[in-house]
């Protein structure tokens, strides 16, 4: 997967001094080094890995699969990065509409993946679809969960080297 252009991509999106929740964390961080946010919480799976990230403020351990909440407050985040993780959600409408509710009105979410995953991990869904397919289903997944303004990207197109790699952004609704 292109770290670059992931990097890139937070780069341009993400707000400087903002509050980030790095959603489906692990010990890999794509935030631009050169740019400090007023803090960064990690969710995931792993509290070793969490623990190992170097860009996190805050940390806490959940299985989004098992509990779609967040232990966050409301419209508290300025930015929800997913990386390389949204094809292993089962109940992803949940948990987005628990990023919206932690977003604060018009913050971004930004979720990217490539062709590459667990096969065995992923929801039956994911595996039938291409990359643009896989874009329209994210993008379906924010518009159920009340996101607005979602864009598809493609930021690093298929045939080439490295992997491929897409990016659906959504916009949380006004408050």
């Amino acid at each position: 997967m292109p770290l670059a252009a992931v990097t890139a991509l937070y780069r341009e999106i993400l707000p400087p001094g903002g509050a980030i929740l790095d959603l489906m964390s692990s010990w890999v961080s794509h935030l631009p080094d050169e740019v400090r946010f007023g803090a960064v919480t990690g969710i995931g799976m792993n509290e070793a890995e969490l623990r190992a990230n170097p860009r996190l403020t805050g940390a806490s351990v959940r299985d989004l699969n098992q509990d779609p909440s967040l232990p966050l407050e409301s419209a508290s985040v300025d930015a929800c990065t997913i990386c390389v993780s949204i094809q292993y959600l089962q109940r992803p409408v949940a948990v987005l509409r628990e990023v919206a509710r932690v977003l604060r009105a018009g913050a971004p979410v930004e979720i990217t993946f490539s062709n590459r995953c667990f096969p065995t991990k992923a929801v039956a869904i994911w595996s039938a679809l291409d990359g643009p397919g896989q874009c329209r289903l994210v993008a379906l997944y924010l518009e159920r969960a009340g996101f607005i303004a979602i864009e598809q990207r493609t930021l690093a197109p298929p045939g080439r080297r490295p992997d491929p790699l897409w990016a659906v952004t959504g916009h949380a609704p006004p408050a």
